[in-house]
């Protein structure tokens, strides 16, 4: 690996140089790690333990969560980590693995949204079916789909960042990435920029028009419905994963579809700190106040813990 590559250890060069705003930076990225950690990690054990989310839509649900986990633990901690020690280094093997990661919980995100749009066209437009369609096994086996598929986009582009010559060791960014380190090698980056932006543009491209057209067919159907109640009731079950969708594509699409990586990173890094922390963060509560049977479900294991009502969580 290293043959390739004189450089041996990067330098993050994070978010800014004004040490003034590195504790409230810290601070901040800190509360917000912390509160993704614990929302997500929340909906994760209200999804197990309730017997009343145990549906296809939960079950995303909760592996969409252990992504978001995942994807802001293998970006945030490391650069909190960085503020704290004042050491920016970050080794040649920890930064390529950084990369790796990042890539592959952010990309199994977007095909797990892709499939969970599938599970709301199914519950709306399929209803009487929803229960055959969506079982334990197809459910088991669309994450597994997400997975693979994932891995397999992913070797062509790093086999090719492995085999990059670095002319610089300073990353203007605060956590490894596929464009901040093709702006400092000095090898040809012409194809590997065109591989970058082909793979991205097909991930979003594909998973954003599966996304389209589930909805599409779910707005047809909902219009379709003769009472106002109805419609309001399947809308409000869509209206929590549009929301993170567009965050999350919006972000991602900034980011990644652009010509070339050898552009100013400074935009890039903001928009960073929306996909990798903010993001993270407000996605549980997005889900939790829209979503009445994860609040009643939230509320029964709060009393639990409380000690209020012991015996009520195993409802039904």
């Amino acid at each position: 690996m290293r043959n390739h590559t004189p450089v041996t250890t990067f330098i993050l060069l994070g978010l800014t140089d004004d040490p003034q705003l590195q504790i409230p930076l810290f601070i901040f990225l800190l509360i917000t790690y912390m509160l993704s950690a614990i929302g997500n990690m929340t909906i994760i054990i209200l999804i197990f333990l309730d017997t009343h989310l145990k549906t296809a839509m939960y079950y995303f649900l909760q592996n969409f969560s252990f992504l978001e986990i995942s994807f802001t633990s293998a970006c945030v901690p490391r650069f909190l980590y960085n503020i704290a020690t004042g050491d920016r280094s970050i080794t040649y093997n920890s930064c390529i693995s950084q990369v790796f990661f990042a890539d592959l919980f952010a990309i199994v995100e977007f095909f797990l949204l892709a499939t969970m749009s599938y599970d709301r066209y199914v519950a709306i437009c399929k209803p009487l079916h929803y229960m055959t369609i969506m079982n334990p096994l197809v459910c088991k086996k669309l994450i597994s789909g997400c997975w693979v598929i994932t891995l397999l986009l992913m070797i062509p582009p790093l086999g090719y960042v492995l085999t990059l010559d670095f002319c610089d060791s300073e990353i203007d960014h605060f956590f490894c990435d596929s464009n901040p380190l093709l702006k400092i090698s000095c090898s040809d980056t012409e194809f590997m920029e065109k591989m970058v932006l082909y793979c991205s543009s097909f991930i979003l491209l594909v998973t954003l028009t599966f996304v389209l057209w589930s909805y599409g067919s779910i707005i047809r159907t909902i219009l379709g419905f003769p009472s106002a109640q109805q419609k309001k009731k399947a809308f409000s079950t869509c209206s929590s994963h549009m929301i993170v969708v567009s965050i999350t594509y919006g972000s991602c699409m900034f980011i990644y579809i652009k010509p070339s990586a050898k552009d100013d990173m400074a935009t890039n890094k903001g928009v960073a700190v929306l996909a990798t922390s903010i993001s993270p963060m407000l996605n549980p509560f997005i889900y939790t106040l829209r979503n009445k049977q994860v609040k009643n479900a939230l509320n029964d294991f709060l009393k639990q813990l409380l000690l209020l009502e012991p015996q009520r969580y195993h409802r039904g």
